[in-house]
């Protein structure tokens, strides 16, 4: 079984908490730990979701990839399984989500320019940098582990 919860948790706690938080303490324990509980759940789905896309990639083309799962050559498989294009539109398409959909929201008419609850493009470095990697590993795990 694939689970990469121990490294989303270290992740979690030592790369993306500092990004998003500043220190101190706010005294909001029971929504922090909610929060800290849903995003969490969250990034953990979404990069596990790496072995339905795999095992998807590898119904397309099981002649591309069994000869390297019987090799358990990880490297050739993440050179099959990378399409950098799909990479490149996912980062820009959840950053463009970000941007429409983490507006701040205010009926003041004075309020000039828009706000964003999280910064768009720190959502797409995320993705770009730890989301996207994880969920290849993932994708890797599962192929070496799919004809056993």
């Amino acid at each position: 079984m694939i689970n990469i919860n121990n490294v989303i948790w270290k992740l979690y706690i030592d790369e993306l908490l500092p990004i998003f938080v500043a220190s101190g303490d706010d005294g909001n324990y029971a929504q922090t730990a909610a929060t800290d509980l849903s995003l969490l759940q969250a990034i953990s789905r979404r990069i596990h979701y790496g072995k339905f896309i795999a095992e998807a990639k590898f119904r397309e083309s099981p002649k591309g990839y069994e000869p390297l799962i019987r090799a358990k050559d990880k490297e050739a498989l993440m050179k099959l399984l990378t399409i950098e294009s799909v990479e490149e539109m996912v980062v820009k398409r959840v950053k463009k989500k970000a941007m429409v959909l983490g507006q701040e929201v205010s009926l003041d008419r004075n309020v000039k320019g828009i706000k964003y609850k999280v910064d768009p493009s720190v959502v797409s470095f995320l993705y770009q940098k730890w989301l996207i990697p994880l969920t290849k590993n993932v994708e890797v795990e599962y192929l070496l582990s799919r004809l056993d």
